[in-house]
């Protein structure tokens, strides 16, 4: 399972199980069948397309926040991540070794937005100590997928 599992990580989810099958010398169905048990077993747990929303008409800030929190007794910080990813603008959570405790990563429409989220839902947090806000003013690689590489070589060509 780990090489179906390589394959659809590599090709972001975009390849069939056809291809799949042929690339292991497998069949189709067992090709299915495996990855019907991966999902099922929350081993996939979903399929991503990855965008370059600069190239569209949305208009949104991304924001990474480092927290500094106190865990709570008996459940250390888990409790309190559940309570931050439940707000639809937490895209992504993540528990960190370092300086910071936990990094989310939130999105809103302007920046006055993301401030409030922080006053408002995060800061307020009994756990949470400090909160440091950092904003995404350009994004040139996401999930491996590099933005904007067709960047034109300018140098003038001499020759000898």
């Amino acid at each position: 399972m780990d090489e179906i599992l390589r394959i659809l990580d590599k090709e972001k989810g975009k390849v069939s199980r056809a291809k799949i099958a042929m690339m292991l010398g497998i069949d189709e169905t067992e090709v299915a069948s495996k990855i019907e048990k991966l999902e099922k077993d929350n081993v996939i747990v979903g399929y991503k397309t990855i965008v370059d929303w600069d190239k569209t008409d949305r208009d949104f800030v991304t924001a990474l926040i480092e927290l500094k929190i106190t865990p709570q007794r008996g459940e250390g910080f888990d409790k309190v991540a559940e309570r931050i990813y439940k707000y639809p603008q937490v895209k992504s959570l993540y528990l960190m070794s370092g300086a910071y405790d936990l990094a989310v990563t939130i999105e809103g429409k302007t920046m006055k937005e993301v401030a409030l989220f922080v006053a408002e839902k995060l800061a307020p947090m009994d756990s949470i100590i400090s909160t440091a806000t950092h904003f995404v003013l350009k994004k040139y690689k996401e999930e491996g997928i590099v933005f904007d590489d067709d960047e034109e070589d300018t140098r003038q060509v001499i020759t000898l």
